[in-house]
């Protein structure tokens, strides 16, 4: 260990550009294991290891990078997997540049240690070797439903069979997985890896129910009186629009609408409304990692010029630093420091974004910029499609009320240490925290599981 003078931070490979905008293939290479153990080699073990109190989750990344170092991938895989439910998943799509590596104590001079990629090949690399995750043998006599099957649902079940509970889970759409099936694209998480993990909470003995709507193909009261317990990971889903005049044009649409219409088809769904944009002029209005998904998305779909348009500057995009350098090596433009005013539209259709320069304040008591808008300075820019990826809002549906359970102002549950109002019914993840990362949904369907069994017990 402590080789951080001898080896510099290596980033996984990409593939060249050229190559995967042909496809939705994954951009990132895997280390392989002289790389991995090399990277590992170069932590400093620290004695308040500021990695593992910047993961959400708390993950012991000091611990599994001495064994990756030491060749122990059998004690690095088990404690890569004791705080998380999906390691290799979250090592991919994590923002580790603002998580764990962020706060890396070499990340001001010799460059973070490239945990997310380690952590990918760690667990890969087990898999490989037949390794898989544990759960235990001793069943108890104690049923859960599980409502959604995306990051904190899935969370919830690994958490909740480690335990021996008997889990049944619900999802509505054709096939498991929730935003990390239908919401991030291929090119950052291949589908195969989600199904695999499906693969096992089934194997594990738990139940899922596909294209299976609560409220609709089954009742609450059902729930209410089959379960002990109903956890609700419905997330957050129902996309917003900037609330300009003309955004109901027909080719004015939202960001999720376009990203599961291509991973559908891409999964070989025909019945499935697509939204082309060949050869077509594509406008996204957003900075996050969903507008990044967008634009990255349309180069792929052979657009004629893909902008992302973005209120503030460069500095202050929320999304992923590594998704933002991505789009612009696969050719998308940037707008920083615009506002949308109005949707041009003429005939119904939309054929531009009225837009206003913005400037950056001065920072407040918190450091944080506030945008102002500069009146008077109007232009167009001219788009045959437009996305908006203004993030996302939670779904209420019906049932909610049903089972008693009360929400706030913004449509989240409301919930005391993951309870909801219903006693019985806990909840997690964006409908209970807001819009967020796969990694903060995995830590609520942990610490929800918890909670469950504490109650149960």
């Amino acid at each position: 260990m402590l080789n951080f003078t001898k080896f510099e931070r290596i980033s996984p490979e990409k593939r060249d550009v050229l190559q995967r905008l042909k496809d939705y293939n994954e951009v990132y290479q895997v280390f392989g294991k002289h790389r991995a153990r090399e990277q590992a080699d170069r932590c400093m073990q620290c004695g308040d290891p500021y990695c593992h109190t910047g993961c959400p989750l708390g993950n012991y990344i000091p611990a599994w990078l001495k064994q990756t170092s030491e060749k122990n991938m059998q004690l690095a895989f088990a404690l890569s997997n004791e705080t998380s439910p999906f390691p290799e998943i979250l090592g991919r799509i994590c923002p580790q540049d603002v998580l764990c590596e962020g706060a890396c104590s070499l990340n001001t001079g010799h460059g973070a240690i490239s945990i997310g990629a380690i952590e990918t090949h760690l667990n890969e690399r087990a898999f490989e070797n037949g390794m898989k995750p544990t759960f235990t043998d001793k069943k108890v006599d104690k049923k859960v439903a599980i409502i959604g099957s995306g990051p904190s649902g899935i969370s919830a079940a690994t958490f909740l069979l480690r335990r021996g509970f008997q889990v049944e889970m619900f999802e509505r759409e054709d096939r498991a997985g929730g935003l990390l099936m239908y919401g991030i694209p291929g090119f950052k998480l291949d589908k195969s890896t989600v199904e695999r993990r499906m693969n096992w909470l089934t194997d594990a003995g738990m139940k899922l129910h596909l294209n299976c709507e609560i409220g609709k193909d089954k009742s609450v009261k059902e729930l209410e009186e089959e379960f002990d317990a109903i956890y609700l990971a419905i997330g957050a889903k129902k996309g917003r629009f900037a609330g300009v005049k003309g955004e109901n044009a027909s080719n004015v649409h939202l960001a999720m609408d376009f990203l599961t219409g291509i991973q559908k088809r891409n999964l070989g769904n025909t019945d499935v409304e697509f939204i082309d944009v060949q050869d077509k002029n594509v406008v996204v209005i957003g900075g996050g990692d969903t507008a990044m998904d967008c634009v990255r998305s349309s180069v792929r779909e052979k657009a004629k010029s893909v902008k992302c348009l973005y209120r503030r500057d460069e500095a202050n995009m929320p999304g992923s630093k590594k998704e933002v350098v991505n789009a612009k090596e696969e050719g998308v433009e940037y707008l920083f420091n615009v506002s949308p005013k109005s949707i041009v539209v003429n005939n119904e259709t939309a054929t531009g974004v009225e837009l206003l320069t913005t400037s950056m304040s001065e920072p407040d008591e918190s450091g944080r910029q506030r945008v102002v808008i500069n009146e008077g300075s109007e232009f167009i820019e001219e788009a045959d499609v437009i996305i908006m990826a203004l993030g996302f809002s939670p779904e209420v549906p019906e049932f909610l009320k049903e089972l008693n359970v009360q929400t706030n102002s913004w449509g989240g549950v409301e919930t005391k240490n993951y309870v909801t109002s219903n006693k019985k019914v806990y909840a997690g993840g964006d409908c209970q925290r807001g819009a967020h990362l796969a990694v903060t949904a995995a830590l609520d369907g942990r610490e929800a599981a918890k909670e469950i069994v504490k109650a149960l017990s």
